[in-house]
């Protein structure tokens, strides 16, 4: 069972569907103890971070996450619900985040480019053996919107990377945590197969 974090910022009936269309039995909960009973946990997110964490904060959800990931389970933050894996955000400077990745979240300030970033961008593979893109190749395209991205502070947790004035995290890989800043159930074939790895995972 793939537990959906609900803490009314998601996109979850899109990542639900994606999910189990790769046979994953899924429970959207905000309920901390149906979350706990789960094998493996999805955070969405779309929206501000300081509102976002206030929620977690709020409905005792950002202690059970930091509770679970200790406990190894799988955990995948997706676009905002990755930003919140890190420890703040130019967004919301006063607000902490999960800090489950050490790093900020940024606001892009490119010259000649539009923000948000939004459409499609390719994937610059940056390290081998992450099992969230096996199978996924390199320059693959996928589709984001965003106005901030995160930059971790460990290099090596970078699985890839995408160039928008700068190259910017886009996929993190740190023990059992991942996060994708991109939207992998817009994605197409790319986005599915990524959210298949995560259902194959254990």
């Amino acid at each position: 069972m793939i537990a959906i974090i609900d803490y009314g910022m998601g996109n979850i009936h899109s990542v639900k569907k994606a999910l189990e269309l790769y046979g994953a039995k899924t429970k959207v909960s905000n309920n901390p103890k149906e979350i706990a009973a789960c094998r493996k946990i999805v955070l969405p997110g779309v929206g501000a971070f300081g509102d976002a964490m206030e929620e977690l904060d709020k409905q005792g959800l950002s202690a059970i996450i930091k509770n679970e990931v200790k406990n190894k389970k799988p955990f995948l933050g997706i676009c905002l619900g990755m930003q919140l894996l890190f420890e703040k955000s130019e967004e919301a400077p006063k607000r902490k985040g999960l800090g489950l990745i050490k790093g900020a979240v940024k606001k892009f300030s490119v010259k000649n480019l539009k923000v948000p970033h939004m459409g499609w961008n390719q994937l610059k593979i940056t390290k081998s053996g992450c099992l969230l893109l096996k199978d996924i190749p390199d320059a693959a395209y996928a589709y984001f919107c965003h106005s901030y991205y995160p930059e971790p502070d460990e290099k090596d947790v970078n699985a890839a990377v995408c160039g928008y004035g700068i190259d910017f995290s886009c996929v993190v890989c740190k023990g059992n945590v991942y996060g994708a800043q991109f939207h992998p159930e817009k994605s197409q074939r790319i986005g599915l197969k990524m959210l298949e790895n995560f259902v194959n995972l254990c």
